[in-house]
């Protein structure tokens, strides 16, 4: 893959003091993934501004304790709180819509201690990816894919690739053509290659784009909450517009390669008050490598 590069900021090795949820038969080498649509800081949402909100927030993916973390919607200054409040995390992520002062992103977050950065790029979701700023089909913003090659210390023989994206919330076509874009991008790594992806893909499980990656024939896509919660239920919305109405569509996955079993999978709706960290809720999943 061509991708563009830029520096990054990274934080020093250090251990979180909180302690993770107890999950039913997690074991040490288990992998903890989140995502989170942290809902942009830029705009006037009164008393669900982000000032008002980013200790809650912050507060919520602590208690998880991820050792992947992909963030939709963060700009630059709530991407840098973030890895203020997450120790002993290397955060990689460029705006995108470069030269500008937009600096929104799909910024991705790993434990260094677990982790070496062997690589790591963004590429645009439209007809021409490896142009910066560019916008596809008929999309209402620019959107992007960050990815990050891992070396996971405790399976050194392994390749780990971490995507994080977010798909438009206008543009059916941008979603259904990004989504295949998408397994291309996934579709082209060595067989041996792991991979995560995490993301707001602004669309339910009966949508096209869905299909165009969980129901690909020549792709394994793991949908790691269906993979854990097998039959369909109500409640099961994650974007809620700081309601916490659960009645909507599963918008926001987790979704992975065959190296994994789902050990669990969940979406956290943390609240306090009637108050939530978001507009969104995050959704996890822990997964297990399988042994090959």
């Amino acid at each position: 893959m061509n991708q563009l590069k830029w520096s990054r900021v990274l934080v020093g090795v250090g251990v979180l003091a909180f302690l993770a949820m107890p999950l039913l038969a997690q074991e040490a080498g288990d992998l903890r993934v989140m995502s989170y649509n942290v809902r942009l800081g830029v705009v006037d949402d009164g008393a669900n501004s982000w000032e008002n909100r980013k200790e809650f927030l912050a507060r919520t993916v602590q208690d998880f304790d991820p050792d992947l973390l992909g963030t939709q919607e963060a700009w630059d200054f709530q991407a840098r709180y973030l890895l203020e409040q997450l120790p002993g995390r290397t955060y990689v992520g460029w705006p995108r819509q470069p030269d500008s002062d937009n600096t929104e992103q799909c910024a991705l977050f790993y434990r260094n201690a677990r982790f070496e950065e062997k690589d790591s790029g963004q590429f645009w979701l439209s007809e021409t990816p490896d142009v910066p700023g560019s916008k596809g089909w008929d999309a209402a913003y620019l959107r992007i894919v960050t990815w990050v090659e891992l070396r996971d210390r405790q399976r050194p023989g392994t390749r780990l690739f971490f995507f994080n994206t977010h798909l438009d919330n206008r543009g059916a076509e941008a979603r259904l053509q990004s989504a295949r874009m998408l397994r291309e991008r996934l579709r082209k790594l060595e067989p041996s290659d792991a991979w995560v992806v995490t993301a707001d893909f602004n669309c339910g499980e009966d949508s096209p784009p869905y299909r165009e990656l969980v129901g690909a024939e020549d792709l394994t896509v793991v949908d790691s909450y269906r993979a854990a919660h097998p039959v369909r239920e109500e409640g099961e919305g994650t974007g809620h517009g700081f309601s916490g109405d659960r009645s909507g569509p599963r918008i926001d996955w987790i979704l992975h390669s065959a190296h994994f079993d789902t050990v669990s999978a969940a979406i956290v709706r943390t609240e306090k008050d009637g108050r939530f960290p978001s507009d969104h809720f995050p959704v996890t999943a822990v997964l297990r490598w399988r042994e090959r």
